[in-house]
């Protein structure tokens, strides 16, 4: 099978050059690194056609998004960040995929494999919803978690956040937690990429629409409480953007 040519974009170079090492383990060839959305329309415009990007969304001299937005005839895309919240907007753009930082083999292989499909046939627009991006704020999404020999089915507007304990995801629902089909906060970060899901911890995943009061700590950390009354903890760095959200920035 022919390697695909790809296109590394990311101003992070550790974060290019490991991404680079494991798309040649994916059996594809990287025929540029670049750093920067100026690079990288520069490299295209001056007649370069890789088979795909695989394209950080927020770099110096203007977003990913932003450069697709200035091309005519952009290649296929596959959309590569630390943030959940450009999913709506990366799939609005078209693009083939989209994968959480940090990358892993088994995911990016994936992607490979989705590439590899749309330019052998290139997806309609019913053909693209097979993505599966759940609805903004979960509407209409339900998730199967373990309940005695079976199974329940938790609505996702109704779940308050995601805590991984020991390599286990529980699900937290009515005051009561749940074990999920997921054994990484990433996993459900790219399972529900536009339900606006907050890491408030390295271990809890927050639905930041289930807050209703909030609270000082010592040390410049603050406290939320949810509707169902759990108190959660927020790390010192994500206590700036949690206020920030509740208006309180």
């Amino acid at each position: 099978m022919k390697p695909l040519r790809i296109a590394v974009v990311d101003d992070e170079p550790l974060a290019r050059e490991r991404l680079s090492r494991l798309l040649v383990e994916c059996d594809c060839e990287v025929i540029a690194e670049l750093e920067d959305t100026p690079g990288l329309l520069a490299w295209l415009r001056g007649g370069h056609r890789p088979d795909a990007l695989f394209l950080d969304v927020q770099m110096p001299g203007g977003t990913g998004l932003e450069a697709l937005a200035e091309l005519s005839d952009p290649p296929p895309v596959v959309f590569i960040t630390a943030f959940s919240d450009h999913a709506v907007r990366a799939f609005e753009a078209e693009a083939v995929d989209y994968i959480l930082k940090p990358v892993f083999k088994d995911r990016l292989l994936k992607a490979v494999q989705r590439l590899r499909a749309h330019l052998r046939a290139p997806a309609s627009p019913v053909d693209s919803a097979t993505v599966q991006v759940p609805l903004p704020g979960g509407a209409g999404t339900r998730i199967a978690v373990k309940a005695g020999s079976g199974h329940l089915l938790l609505d996702l507007r109704k779940v308050t956040h995601f805590e991984l304990e020991e390599d286990v995801i529980w699900v937290w629902s009515g005051g009561k937690r749940f074990r999920g089909p997921w054994e990484s906060i990433v996993e459900v970060l790219e399972a529900f990429p536009a339900a606006g899901l907050m890491r408030i911890q390295r271990n809890l995943l927050l639905r930041p629409e289930t807050v209703v009061g909030i609270r000082s700590l010592p040390g410049g950390r603050v406290a939320v409480r949810t509707a169902e009354g759990l108190e959660l903890e927020v790390s010192r760095t994500m206590t700036p953007a949690m206020k920030e959200h509740l208006g309180l920035g």
